[in-house]
C-alpha cells in the first residue's frame, strides 16, 4: 500500500485568488535544435502500444539540443510556508515515508525546491523523509498556470491524451455597458401618481440559492525541466515581488498533458535529479526487461502516482491503425499511458550522451516535474 502524507488545508479556489500573481515574463535564450512548432508526438504511444513495443530506442528520443527560457514570475505574496506533501510508491518493500536513520547528505529529492522558495513559498521537507514523489498545493499563483503553459508551449514534442481547452469567450458585460448609452432615450420614469399612492409595504420575493458552478477542467503536463538560477546566483532568483528563473527543456524528451482529476496538487515532482536517471539502465531490446530492473521500477512509480492525479473518464485515445487487423486486444488508456511515462524516462535517460546537456544543465537541479494547467 502506498504511503501519502498530504497537507492539511480548507478548499481553496484558483479562481478567487487568481490576483495573487498573474504575470509573467519570458525571454528565450538558447534554442539550437528546437522547430519554431511543437510537435505531436501521440504515434510514439498510439501506434506501438498495439504491439506491446515502446521504441525507447528511437532517434527521435535522442537529446541534440536545448532551449533555455528566463522566465520572470511577478507576485504580490509574501513568504508563507508551501503546503507540500509527499508519497512514497507501495512498489517498494518498505513503503514507510520515514527513513530509520536520518541522511543529512540526501539533497537530491529537494533539487525542485528553488522553484518554490524563489516565489515566496517555503518549501519545508524533514530530513527523514524518502518520498518519490513531492507534491504542492499552494499558496497558489496563477502564474504557475502560466509557467506550465509556457513551457508546454516551448517544448519540441508532446503526447496529449486529453481535448485541448475550449476558447475563452468575452464577458458580454462590456456590450451591456455599451448598451446602456445607446438605451438612454427609451427609458421610462415612474409617474408620480404611482408614487403617492399608499399600498401596503411588498413583501421580498424568496430567493433562490444559487447553484455552485461546476469545477473548470484542468489538465496535468509532465516534462523533463531542469533549473538554473538567475546570473548564477539562487540569492538573485528571489527577487522581492519576482522569481526569475532559467527553464531548460531538451529536444529529445517529449512532455505529456493529461486530464487532471479535482484536486490534482498545483506543480510536483520526482525525486530523481537527472543525475540519478542517468545511473539507470536501459533495456538493450525494445520489448525486453532490463537487466537491473530499475528503469521498470522508475516507470511504475511515477505511473502509480499519476494514476492518483488522472481523470480518466476524459482520456482521448484515438484508435490506432493495426496493419494486420488485429483488433482483438486493443491498448487500453493506461497502456497508453504507461507507454508515454516509459517514452519520457528513457529519453531522460539518453540524454547523458548529448554534450549540449552537459554544458548547460546542472543534472543536480533537473529532473521529471508536473505542472497543473487550465
Amino acid at each position: 500500500m502506498a504511503a501519502v502524507a498530504a497537507p492539511v488545508m480548507g478548499p481553496v479556489s484558483d479562481v478567487v485568488v487568481g490576483s495573487l500573481g498573474d504575470t509573467i515574463l519570458v525571454e528565450l535564450g538558447l534554442h539550437g535544435g528546437f522547430e519554431l512548432t511543437t510537435k505531436v508526438a501521440n504515434d510514439l504511444v498510439f501506434d506501438k502500444t498495439i504491439k506491446k513495443v515502446i521504441p525507447i530506442h528511437s532517434k527521435r528520443l535522442e537529446t541534440t539540443g536545448v532551449k533555455v527560457l528566463l522566465i520572470t514570475l511577478q507576485h504580490k505574496s509574501t513568504m508563507a510556508d508551501a503546503a507540500l506533501g509527499f508519497y512514497r510508491s507501495s512498489l517498494h518493500p518498505d513503503a514507510s515515508l520515514f527513513a530509520t536513520v536520518k541522511d543529512y547528505l540526501a539533497v537530491e529529492k529537494g533539487w525542485f525546491a528553488p522553484y518554490l522558495f524563489a516565489s515566496a513559498r517555503r518549501p519545508i521537507i524533514p530530513r527523514s523523509m524518502k518520498p518519490d514523489i513531492i507534491f504542492c498545493h499552494g499558496p497558489f499563483l496563477s502564474g504557475d498556470y502560466r509557467i506550465g503553459e509556457t513551457l508546454l508551449k516551448e517544448s519540441a514534442s508532446v503526447i496529449c491524451l486529453c481535448d485541448p481547452p475550449p476558447p475563452t469567450t468575452p464577458t458580454p458585460q462590456e456590450n451591456a455597458q455599451h448598451g446602456d448609452h445607446i438605451n438612454l432615450k427609451t427609458l421610462s420614469l415612474p409617474s408620480i401618481s404611482n408614487l403617492l399612492s399608499r399600498s401596503r409595504t411588498p413583501s421580498p420575493e424568496p430567493e433562490l440559492a444559487s447553484v455552485p458552478q461546476p469545477p473548470v477542467p484542468r489538465r496535468l503536463v509532465i516534462l523533463l525541466v531542469g533549473l538554473k538560477p538567475h546570473r548564477k546566483l539562487w540569492s538573485l532568483s528571489a527577487r522581492p515581488g519576482e522569481s526569475v528563473i532559467n527553464y531548460i527543456l531538451l529536444n529529445g524528451c517529449p512532455a505529456i498533458v493529461i486530464p487532471a482529476k479535482v484536486g490534482a496538487p498545483l506543480v510536483a515532482w520526482d525525486g530523481l535529479t537527472l543525475e540519478q536517471l542517468w545511473a539507470v539502465e536501459l533495456p538493450e531490446n525494445e520489448g525486453t526487461p532490463s537487466v537491473s530492473g530499475k528503469f521498470e521500477g522508475v516507470v511504475d512509480v511515477l505511473f502509480e502516482y499519476i494514476d492518483l492525479c488522472i481523470n480518466w473518464e476524459r482520456v482521448r485515445v484515438p484508435e490506432p491503425e493495426d496493419p494486420s487487423g488485429d483488433t482483438d486486444n486493443p491498448s487500453s488508456p493506461k497502456d497508453i499511458l504507461k507507454g508515454a511515462v516509459a517514452l519520457l524516462v528513457a529519453a531522460a535517460i539518453r540524454s547523458k550522451s548529448s554534450k549540449e546537456v552537459k554544458k548547460e544543465v546542472d543534472i543536480d537541479r533537473s529532473g521529471i516535474a508536473m505542472w497543473r494547467i487550465p
